[in-house]
C-alpha cells in the first residue's frame, strides 16, 4: 500500500468541534480509525482523535472513486486524514457527520490489536499495561489524563497566583532524603549515589532565597509493597513556605485542594461523565483530628493501636468509614515522622507533622520543619542517620534558615480521588512498581 504524506493539508478542527452549526462547511480532520462498518451502499468510519470521535459517512455512489478506494483500505487504528463537508443528521448521536471529498492514509496497524479500542470489551490491567500506548487511546484513559492535566494546571496557576516560584531540584543525590531502606542506589562515576525520594532538603534550602517555592516532578522509592496505591516512581507536588508553620501550610493545602476540585468539576464534566464519577467539591475547612483522637476513634471501633505506633492501612480503612472525606491527622509522635519535622515546643514527644487523608488514602504529608541546626543534628542521630552524610545540607543552616513549613501531594493519588479510579497504575502513564519495568 502506498502511504500518503500530509503535504499541504492543515487540520481545521478536532472531532469535538464538528457540530451541526458547521452544516455545509468544509473541514479537515486528522486521527485514527476506531471502527469500520460497511452497509451496502454506505461505508461508515469512526474517526478518533484526542478530543473524541466523529462519524465519516461515505455514500459509495456519490463520492469520487479515489475517495472510495482509500476508504476501502482503512482498518482499525490506521492513521488518516479526511477533508470533507459537514452534514446535519438525525442518524448519529451527536447529530452530525462528515462526507469526505478527500482521504489520506498515513500509516497502517496490525489486524490483531491486543485490546478492544472501543472499550466495549474490557481487558485486565496487566494486558492493558503491556499495550499501554494503545490503551491510552481508550476514551476512559483519555478522560483520566485530561483530568490529571487540568488538575495540575489548576495547582500550578493557584501557586503562581500566591507568589510561589517553581523550582527543579536534582534527582541524583549523595545522601538519603528520608532515610530508611526505600532507596534506589546507583553508581555515580564510581561514587555511591541515590535516586531522590523527594525534593525535601533542596526545597528547604530554597526558602533562604525564594521564600515560597514549589516543585512538580518524578521521585523514587524502592517500595516493596505491591498494592493498588504504591509505585516505585511517582509524581510529587511539593511546596515549601518560609516564615510559616504547619497551620499556615495546612490552610494553603485546603485552598489548593478546594480550588483544584472546583476547576476539574467545571472544566471536565464530559470526562467525569465518561468515567461515571460524580465529583463533589469538598467543603472548607477540613476536619482536623489529632493522632490521639484517631486512636480513640479506632478503639471505639474495636481496633487497638498503642500510642506511638504507626497506623496500619487496615486501621485507616476503619477510620475512613467514619470519615469518608478529607481530614487532617495532626500531632503525630515525633519518632514516627521524618528527621526534619519539628517537635512541639511544649511537648517534644509530639511533632508538628500532619497527614491529609481522603478516607483511608494518605494524600499529603507535611509539617513544620526544624530550622535550628543543633536540633536537626540531634534528630538525625535519633533516627540513626549520620550527620556527616548531611553536612552540605546542614551548612545551609549557617546562612540564616528561616522558620518554614511545607507539604507534598502525590499526583497519582490525587488523580485517583478526582476520577474515582481504584488502581494507581491506571492513573500513571507508564507505571513502575516492584514487578513492572516495561513498557
Amino acid at each position: 500500500m502506498n502511504l500518503d504524506s500530509i503535504g499541504d493539508w492543515v487540520r481545521t478542527h478536532y472531532s469535538s468541534q464538528v457540530s451541526p452549526d458547521l452544516d455545509g462547511k468544509e473541514v479537515t480532520l486528522f486521527g485514527w480509525v476506531q471502527e469500520v462498518r460497511d452497509l451496502g451502499g454506505l461505508r461508515f468510519l469512526i474517526l478518533q482523535d484526542r478530543e473524541g470521535t466523529v462519524q465519516i459517512t461515505i455514500p459509495k455512489k456519490r463520492v469520487a472513486p479515489e475517495v472510495l478506494a482509500k476508504s476501502g483500505v482503512l482498518q482499525k487504528r490506521f492513521s488518516f486524514g479526511v477533508k470533507g463537508i459537514v452534514k446535519k443528521t438525525n442518524m448519529t448521536t451527536r447529530g452530525v457527520e462528515v462526507v469526505p471529498n478527500g482521504i489520506k492514509v498515513f500509516s497502517t496497524a496490525t489486524e490483531q490489536l491486543p485490546i478492544d479500542i472501543t472499550g466495549k470489551t474490557p481487558a485486565n490491567i496487566e494486558v492493558r499495561l503491556d499495550a499501554r500506548p494503545l490503551d491510552l487511546t481508550l476514551e476512559s484513559s483519555l478522560a483520566t489524563f485530561k483530568i490529571q492535566h487540568v488538575a495540575l494546571e489548576a495547582i500550578r496557576s493557584f501557586l503562581f497566583e500566591k507568589g510561589f516560584m517553581e523550582a527543579h531540584s536534582p534527582r541524583i543525590i549523595a545522601s538519603a532524603t528520608e532515610g530508611g531502606a526505600e532507596l534506589f542506589t546507583i553508581d555515580y562515576f564510581g561514587q555511591k549515589a541515590y535516586l531522590a525520594q523527594s525534593p525535601q532538603l533542596y526545597k528547604e534550602e530554597l526558602t533562604l532565597s525564594f521564600e515560597k517555592v514549589f516543585e512538580v516532578g518524578p521521585f523514587f522509592r524502592a517500595e516493596e509493597s505491591h498494592t493498588r496505591r504504591h509505585l516505585s516512581e511517582f509524581t510529587s507536588v511539593d511546596i515549601e513556605l518560609a516564615f510559616a508553620n504547619a497551620d499556615d501550610v495546612m490552610a494553603l493545602l485546603e485552598q489548593v485542594i478546594h480550588h483544584t476540585f472546583s476547576v476539574v468539576k467545571e472544566k471536565c464534566q464530559a470526562e467525569l461523565t465518561v468515567l461515571g464519577h460524580n465529583l463533589e467539591v469538598p467543603a472548607l475547612p477540613f476536619k482536623r483530628l489529632t493522632y490521639t483522637q484517631v486512636l480513640d476513634d479506632l478503639k471505639a471501633q474495636g481496633v487497638e493501636v498503642p500510642w506511638g505506633e504507626d497506623i496500619s492501612t487496615d486501621a485507616f480503612r476503619v477510620l475512613g468509614k467514619i470519615y469518608p472525606y478529607f481530614y487532617f491527622v495532626t500531632d503525630w509522635p515525633t519518632h514516627a515522622k521524618a528527621f526534619y519535622i519539628k517537635p512541639r515546643d511544649d511537648n517534644p514527644q509530639v511533632s508538628e507533622g500532619f497527614d491529609l487523608m481522603f478516607g483511608y488514602i494518605e494524600l499529603t504529608s507535611g509539617g513544620t520543619r526544624i530550622c535550628d541546626k543543633n536540633q536537626l543534628i540531634e534528630r538525625l542521630k535519633e533516627k540513626g542517620l549520620n550527620p556527616d552524610s548531611f553536612k552540605m545540607h546542614l551548612q545551609a543552616f549557617d546562612y540564616g534558615m528561616p522558620p518554614h513549613a511545607g507539604w507534598a501531594i502525590g499526583l497519582e493519588r490525587l488523580t485517583m480521588i478526582l476520577t474515582g479510579i481504584k488502581n494507581i497504575r491506571e492513573v500513571t502513564l507508564y507505571p513502575r512498581d516492584r514487578v513492572r519495568l516495561t513498557p
